[in-house]
């Protein structure tokens, strides 16, 4: 009889690293999955003690297993190595960007085995693909896809859903803004930047006249923490989850204030995104890059106590009459990221989830699960009126 487990691939990445130890903190022993055996014996050994019983930094975390997790190797170049790892009823949770290059694998070896999947993706490009081409494999066989389930974007999800709830059924369009505080430049992750390359010349979607479309992109202005901040469009997973429980809706925009002054000159990047796509060795050379960054960067910087994260849901009517606002407030994205993968393993796996296919965070936990997961991840709920 096969044991169910959480099985982490990317464990040694930057945010593989911290999602493993926020997996610790709640008791779980997960299978690390990564590319270098040397490595997961060491983040093994200082997740939980050294093998013959020595314990560096003091021994196991409290409510952590004694025994040290077992590890193995799998690589996104070598699908065979994920679909070998992966077994019915496991949760697996995978960090390894960028997704558009490199998340396939895993997603491909939890469609197979009908497991529960769990990324940290915030490629617009790679969550549609998700949706659209994942979605209807993993529910024939059982299994259910939860994709960008960190800072990308489940704090959105949640706002909107708050917000949406409080607005009632004349609900029609729902605004979403990201937007952070502090040197969060200094804190962005060598996969982040990567993705971030990747994503660049990827058409952007939004959601309009009830359907999914490709959109040109935007900024506007929310009123974030009492100040006005400028926001980027961008396609998100909000497009694809909000509709099936709010049929009303005709419309959705998700916005990422992480740029600051630089928002505008970003907007007319985005828009020319297509023509430099269409230039020969465009793409191949935004690999290169992408690939320069993985191996030459470091991974996130600590912290600073000022890295702070708001999320911002607006509805409104038909008319473009404002029904309701819901603000969000937390800490670094990283850690929350983590924090919530963590949570939403656990939990998947001692309680499961409701539904299969691609699911939503909503549809996925139920609204109330939800927000109490996302508080123990460091996100409090601000309504404002």
């Amino acid at each position: 009889m096969t044991t169910s487990r959480i099985v982490l691939f990317g464990a040694t990445g930057f945010t593989g690293r911290l999602t493993a130890e926020a997996l610790v903190r709640r008791g779980a022993r997960p299978l690390l999955v990564g590319r270098d055996q040397g490595r997961l014996d060491a983040l093994a050994a200082g997740l939980y003690g050294a093998p013959g019983g020595g314990t560096p930094g003091g021994g196991a975390p409290e409510g952590a297993p004694e025994a040290v997790p077992p590890t193995a190797v799998g690589d996104a170049s070598r699908p065979a190595s994920l679909r070998r790892i992966v077994q019915p009823g496991d949760v697996l949770v995978t960090t390894v960007g960028p997704f558009l290059r490199l998340g396939e694998a895993a997603v491909a070896a939890a469609v197979e085995a009908g497991a529960v999947y769990l990324d940290s993706a915030g490629e617009p490009a790679f969550i549609k693909r998700i949706f659209q081409r994942y979605g209807p494999a993993a529910a024939a066989r059982g299994g259910a896809l939860l994709t960008a389930f960190g800072y990308d974007c489940v704090p959105g999800n949640l706002a909107a859903a708050l917000a949406l709830a409080k607005a009632g059924p004349a609900a029609a369009r729902v605004d979403v803004g990201y937007f952070v505080r502090g040197r969060m430049a200094r804190r962005l992750s060598a996969g982040t930047r990567a993705s971030a390359i990747g994503a660049v010349l990827e058409p952007s979607y939004g959601f309009r006249q009830g359907r999914i479309v490709r959109d040109r992109t935007r900024t506007r202005l929310f009123l974030v923490g009492g100040r006005r901040r400028r926001g980027l469009s961008m396609g998100a997973s909000e497009h694809f989850t909000l509709p099936p429980v709010h049929p009303g809706l005709r419309e959705i925009n998700v916005y990422f204030g992480w740029l600051g002054p630089l928002t505008r000159p970003a907007a007319v990047v985005a828009r020319a995104a297509p023509l430099i796509a269409a230039v020969p060795g465009a793409r191949r050379a935004a690999d290169a890059l992408a690939d320069r960054v993985i191996r030459t960067g470091r991974g996130g910087a600590t912290a600073g106590p000022g890295v702070r994260s708001r999320i911002v849901a607006e509805v409104y009517d038909e008319n473009g009459r404002p029904l309701a606002v819901v603000e969000l407030e937390g800490g670094d994205p990283y850690d929350f990221t983590a924090r919530l993968l963590a949570w939403a393993a656990t939990t998947a796996l001692t309680r499961g989830v409701r539904g299969t296919g691609a699911l939503g965070p909503v549809d996925a936990f139920g609204l109330e699960a939800l927000v109490e997961g996302c508080a123990e991840a460091g996100l409090v709920t601000r309504e404002r009126h």
